[in-house]
């Protein structure tokens, strides 16, 4: 338990609301520090025997939440959601371009192994956090115990503001990723000559797939685990199939010497050892979002358990498994110069359809396209929480629509649907330039990982996390830092243009995309958040004591009697 909740075991105690007076201290300092006019929480909006509580919803308590979903996700459905975030068969196949780009086979290869390592490292240190805290704010929340208390509700709002507006960019991506898989087959079907997808083509079965998405995630959590937990068993036998396929049916396999050792530049960048660092890309868009299974932490069973143990399991998979799926692409990918001219931009389904064949290409296309839709669609379910959780602490505009909770399905539709829509319009920009698409797809995990980084730099700074049941002891600190080390260098990658020379069509706007987040955030906070924003709210009391109860509860809430009381 977090330092600063305060539970006291005796009958003849009055009841105490948690980090009620932390947070009276909060309004104290900011109010004089800048005259904020934000009002602090007058009263727990629900009131609780922990006797009646299970020991996941009492914790979630104790940090100052109302339980209201149902725990409905298990070890396996649990795990394999946070395998379908990754989608690693299909991640990797849309991707496989950027190192095989840059410096051939040998780059995508050993660059997909020391990238994953430092991805890896960002993982553990999220499943650290998580284990602690583990609530639908996911890092976000982490900074009302890990910041000083002066500073949390900045934090806390450049932190939350960063996450969100990443899984926006980085589902709206992975939307548009089905539409190209899904199209790329089509092409496929005409060999690549009869039909050739449009970007207004591509727009409208994005579309079409978000909709679909989003009609999912309205379903109950129940439905959702079900959908879910036979996800992973079908993507490792996919993955595992394509291997063989290729394997076995590639009669011109590049020798070993070849395709460990040699560097292919088709970058343009010189030297070529500059070139072959774009590889990096790969692995740190494939793994990313990792804490997407803490956005269901409320739904979870165990959840400081299950959670940080199904991220490191799942992103250890993605690790691993997706450097040998990269190792079988780079032995059969034949002439990088011939597969790289593929005119839907997919040299894996140009590998597909040489090695193969038609149909066989076709339908290895199409299981990428159906695995990238489970990733989509769990991304959003993680999304639609997020957005509930944040509106929870009244950090968005028209918080009191997005936190409601439909009593059908026990699920936020509005923050489902809010997230939807906004993923398909930041997805209209491809009609216009897929220049400027690519860079909101680029934005996905600098975003993202800079919202694990602030956390993990508050844990290491100011030591005041108290550990959950997954800590990494001694080892902590020094992956923290590698953590921190590795997200710093790969986010000057990430801001580079990828091919040389340089024009206005294959440009890298990220870096002008980095700067207008952070002028939002930062002008969105002077102009409106300070007033109203003071970081993560307390909406639940936990009383102890049978004696203290009843006067516990009209002293806490306002003179009402009922046990618990939700506003």
């Amino acid at each position: 338990m977090a330092s600063n909740s305060e539970i006291i075991n005796d009958s003849s105690t009055m009841p105490i609301t948690l980090d009620d007076k932390p947070t009276d201290r909060r309004k104290t300092s900011l109010a004089a520090r800048r005259g904020s006019r934000a009002v602090v929480d007058e009263a727990p909006q629900a009131v609780f025997d922990p006797s009646e509580l299970s020991a996941a919803d009492r914790r979630l308590a104790e940090m100052g939440y109302v339980q209201v979903y149902k725990r409905e996700f298990s070890w396996l459905s649990t795990i394999s959601f946070a395998l379908s975030i990754s989608g690693l068969y299909a991640s990797v196949t849309t991707t496989f371009i950027y190192p095989f780009e840059a410096g051939g086979p040998s780059s995508a290869i050993w660059c997909w192994l020391i990238s994953g390592f430092g991805c890896y490292c960002i993982a553990l240190s999220v499943c650290e956090l998580v284990s602690a805290y583990p609530t639908s704010g996911g890092l976000y929340f982490t900074i009302k115990y890990l910041a000083p208390e002066e500073w949390i509700p900045e934090i806390a709002w450049l932190t939350g503001w960063l996450n969100l507006l990443g899984q926006i960019a980085g589902v709206a991506s992975t939307e548009y990723g089905c539409a190209q898989l899904l199209l790329a087959a089509v092409s496929m079907a005409s060999d690549f000559e009869g039909y050739i997808p449009t970007n207004r083509q591509t727009v409208g079965v994005m579309a079409a797939f978000t909709v679909l998405h989003g009609a999912i995630n309205s379903l109950n959590t129940a439905a959702l685990e079900k959908i879910t937990k036979s996800y992973v068993i079908f993507h490792v036998a996919i993955l595992f199939a394509c291997c063989v396929c290729l394997l076995a049916l590639c009669d011109n396999k590049h020798d070993s010497a070849y395709t460990w050792t040699e560097p292919v530049n088709n970058s343009g960048w010189t030297p070529t050892g500059f070139s072959y660092i774009f590889g990096f890309l790969s692995a740190s868009w494939v793994m990313t979002d990792y804490d997407a299974t803490a956005h269901i932490a409320e739904e979870i069973k165990d959840p400081e358990t299950k959670a940080p143990w199904s991220i490191a399991i799942a992103l250890g998979f993605t690790w691993i498994g997706g450097w040998l799926y990269t190792i079988v692409l780079a032995y059969c990918s034949g002439d990088p110069t011939t597969t790289l001219k593929n005119v839907v931009d997919q040299p894996v389904a140009q590998i597909f359809y040489d090695v193969i064949g038609r149909r066989g290409g076709i339908f290895f296309v199409v299981m990428a396209c159906f695995v990238a839709n489970f990733t989509a669609m769990t991304a959003i379910q993680a999304g639609g929480r997020t957005v509930w959780a944040f509106s929870r602490d009244e950090m968005l505009p028209f918080s009191r629509i997005w936190v409601k909770i439909w009593k059908r399905t026990d699920t936020p539709l509005n923050a489902v649907w809010i997230f939807c829509a906004l993923c398909v319009l930041i997805n209209l920009i491809g009609l216009g330039s897929y220049t400027a698409i690519s860079a909101i797809f680029n934005l996905t995990a600098i975003a993202l990982d800079w919202s694990y980084c602030i956390p993990i730099i508050c844990k290491m700074l100011y030591g005041k996390m108290e550990p959950g049941p997954f800590h990494l002891g001694w080892a902590s600190f020094p992956i923290n830092l590698w953590a921190v080390v590795w997200t710093t260098f790969v986010t000057i990658i990430y801001v580079l243009p990828t091919i040389r020379p340089v024009t206005a069509e294959n440009m890298n706007y990220v870096s002008v995309l980095i700067a207008a987040v952070a002028i939002f955030a930062v002008g969105y906070w002077y102009a409106a958040g300070r007033y109203y924003y003071i970081g993560p709210r307390v909406k639940a009391q936990l009383i102890v004591g049978m004696e203290a109860q009843g006067k516990g509860k009209a002293d806490s809430s306002g003179g009402d009697s009922d046990e618990r009381k939700i506003a």
